[in-house]
């Protein structure tokens, strides 16, 4: 914003100057201070703990306070309802799934699904963050639940973001060379690749937090996924044994 001035508005001497409305002085705009957000961030992880372990509707803010060291006000102080404070729970998982990452964005192309594999290394280190996840879309498909909106949107945008990265896979194999120009990819194919990565990872995140020791997590997953995109990649070709 261009901060105008009586003495830059106006060019007519000390009287026009001193004629000129006075303008109101800037808002500045408050920062939370770092305590405050060390203890946003410390009641968030408490409430991932206490969804993740008792669920969104048995889990309550008493819960949340109690591991904090604070009041149910204190929660409320801060998130303004439970309801509210399940959002930024989600939200902040998510952020937690791209903190690593350059800009902290999903990378496109072959590096998201390298980016999907990576997530499942850092997830069998933080079973906290996978249970409340598994938890919290797992309620969200009954009535009324607060996260639905909020988790349907988030599969919409997850498989759109997979099904943008494996169209550019596809392209830059066929530059190249490693798949024949001519071969015919539909959307179809594509978009049911999409789905079925997202339903192949959460379904083993769930399998993992039931048996760790049976489940190797990272590796299952990249099994899943160079399945999945190999299968893709052969169109009409591929191999059917179920047929």
């Amino acid at each position: 914003m261009t901060d105008v001035s009586p003495r830059t508005a106006t060019a007519a001497g000390p009287d026009a100057s001193d004629a000129a409305a006075p303008t109101a002085p800037a808002r500045r705009v408050r920062r939370p201070r770092a305590s405050t957000l060390a203890r946003r961030e410390e009641i968030l992880r408490s409430a991932m703990r206490v969804f993740g372990s008792k669920g969104y509707h048995q889990g309550s803010l008493a819960d949340v306070a109690e591991q904090v060291g604070i009041t149910h006000a204190g929660v409320l102080h801060h998130f303004g309802s439970k309801d509210r404070l399940l959002t930024e729970v989600l939200k902040f998982r998510d952020e937690a799934d791209v903190e690593h990452l350059e800009g902290q964005h999903i990378p496109g192309g072959l590096d998201l699904f390298r980016h999907l594999v990576r997530t499942a290394e850092i997830n069998s280190a933080r079973p906290g963050i996978v249970q409340a996840y598994t938890v919290l879309t797992g309620e969200s498909v009954t009535d009324g639940h607060p996260a639905s909106a909020w988790v349907t949107e988030r599969f919409s945008v997850l498989r759109a973001e997979i099904a943008e990265a494996l169209h550019e896979v596809i392209a830059d194999r066929k530059q190249s060379g490693d798949l024949d120009a001519d071969l015919e990819i539909s959307d179809e194919a594509v978009d049911r690749a999409a789905s079925s990565i997202i339903g192949v990872m959460d379904g083993l995140q769930i399998q993992w937090l039931l048996d760790p020791e049976a489940v190797d997590l990272a590796g299952a997953t990249a099994f899943s996924i160079e399945a999945i995109l190999a299968s893709t990649f052969a169109g009409e070709r591929r191999p059917r044994p179920l047929a």
